[in-house]
């Protein structure tokens, strides 16, 4: 459904085994979770958001993050039902989208907290989908969410801010084998978000 991964840290809910099986019944007929691998991102350009992420200066990822934060938030001034409503069923909203990106940007700054703080950590899982339903993602309140996600995308640009020389290098695992470096996994983050801006605006970059 979404072009993220559905292995992750908590980024602020856990899911209990009742919103598990929620989210089996409500995807079971609209949202399709993705279980693709979207780590190719780091090896070629994006067809369908234009993004180059290999090609992202690692020093530039802070800005993108605050760049793609101001995205949302004009996204997210218009008009509340009309941001609630998904284009298809199983297709998530612009709403949803933009409470996922929010969790995505929290979730992030757990990981390269990790990184940067341990050696070579595995991160421990999230499911996206899950997430989505137990939260609510399509009653939440536009507005907040702004704020949110602008507060989490600062936090996240901030900390990658204050990554210098070798803590670039330094390493953290994804529980399917995944492995990056800080570098790695910067530009592999940014795909995301600006990826999801696309599937609402239709602005390639």
């Amino acid at each position: 459904m979404t072009n993220s991964e559905h292995t992750s840290p908590e980024p602020a809910v856990a899911v209990t085994a009742d919103a598990a099986a929620e989210v089996t019944a409500v995807t079971a007929d609209a949202i399709v979770p993705d279980t693709k691998d979207w780590t190719w991102v780091l090896e070629q350009p994006c067809a369908d958001c234009g993004l180059d992420a290999g090609a992202v200066v690692r020093e530039d990822v802070a800005g993108m993050v605050r760049a793609n934060a101001a995205g949302w938030t004009a996204v997210l001034g218009g008009d509340p039902e009309a941001l609630r409503r998904r284009p298809r069923p199983e297709i998530w909203s612009d709403l949803e989208y933009a409470c996922h990106v929010r969790d995505v940007f929290r979730l992030f700054r757990v990981r390269l907290d990790l990184m940067l703080d341990q050696d070579d950590p595995l991160f421990a899982n999230w499911d996206q989908d899950a997430t989505a339903v137990a939260e609510r993602y399509g009653e939440q309140r536009p507005a907040v969410v702004a704020v949110e996600l602008a507060e989490a995308a600062e936090a996240l640009a901030a900390a990658f801010e204050g990554v210098a020389g070798a803590r670039w290098a330094r390493t953290g695992n994804r529980s399917d084998g995944a492995r990056f470096t800080v570098e790695s996994f910067a530009r592999y983050l940014i795909h995301d978000p600006v990826h999801h801006l696309y599937d609402v605006t239709g602005e390639r970059v």
